[in-house]
């Protein structure tokens, strides 16, 4: 009697607690959701959460289930921008079909290699971005023609394979590294850019969903919610960047630069041991 009483409570705080991670795990999601419409850089929010919240889990399997709320939140914050925004199409395609080819690598790479190494590497390169970027007031703000470049296309070819390889290797900051790309490189300001930068997320995020789901490396009953809070946020965050337009994301993306620029010297430096 004792022990069939026993059992049911195991059940019950066993319920209770998956259903109090699911809860966290969407409200991470709304603000990733929120923040990668915007910027970019919701990974940095939603994947350390998903890591935190459900430790027994193997990373990949963690990383292949971040990435279905993240395509749904990506997407959905392309169709706002598409409606508000004309593409060149050719040079879309190009870096889009690039990034999708090196994410199935990247994805590959994750369920067989650390991707500690690049932690540090990335913690320079953000801190640069974030000096620049707060030093350089025009940064950004003015768009540019991308034809009348000769080497837009060469540039969004090589950094769509190199991110499109992270994004599926690691992921967090995939965003906020694409915006950098298509103002620096291809010239345009921070509202065409982010356009630009969720249709090529696109398909990054949907690489890796086919080559996790064929690994068996996503957990749907936590994927799917996360999706839809995930939509939710990237709705509302879209909407208002279109509507505050080039100077409101250029602060915001200072703020999200900063972040990421604080959460991976946390990582390079362990500061969790001081704490």
């Amino acid at each position: 009697m004792q022990s069939t009483i026993l059992h049911r409570n195991i059940i019950r705080i066993k319920i209770i607690m998956d259903f109090s991670s699911l809860v966290l795990l969407c409200c991470a999601s709304f603000a990733a959701g929120f923040v990668d419409a915007i910027v970019g850089g919701g990974g940095l929010i939603q994947t350390p959460a998903t890591l935190i919240i459900l430790p027994n889990y193997p990373v990949p399997t963690l990383l292949g289930t971040t990435k279905i709320p993240s395509f749904a939140g990506t997407g959905t914050a392309a169709w706002q921008y598409a409606r508000r925004v004309k593409f060149n199409k050719k040079l879309l395609l190009s870096i889009a079909l690039c990034a999708f080819v090196a994410a199935f690598a990247g994805s590959y790479m994750a369920t067989t290699l650390s991707n500690h190494i690049f932690k540090p590497v990335i913690l320079i390169i953000l801190t640069g971005v974030f000096i620049y970027t707060a030093i350089n007031k025009n940064f950004g703000q003015t768009e540019h023609n991308p034809d009348a470049s000769k080497n837009a296309l060469a540039y969004g070819i090589c950094f769509g394979l190199l991110l499109g390889f992270y994004d599926g290797f690691i992921g967090p900051g995939t965003g906020s590294f694409l915006l950098l790309v298509f103002i620096t490189f291809i010239g345009q300001d921070f509202l065409h850019s982010n356009a630009y930068a969720k249709m090529v997320n696109i398909s990054t995020n949907l690489a890796s969903i086919l080559y996790f789901s064929s690994t068996g490396h996503i957990l749907y009953q936590y994927a799917i919610p996360m999706a839809v809070c995930n939509v939710t946020g990237s709705f509302l965050g879209s909407k208002l960047a279109l509507l505050k337009g080039n100077r409101f994301i250029r602060i915001f993306f200072l703020i999200v630069i900063a972040g990421t620029v604080l959460r991976f010297a946390w990582d390079v430096f362990k500061l969790d041991k001081y704490f």
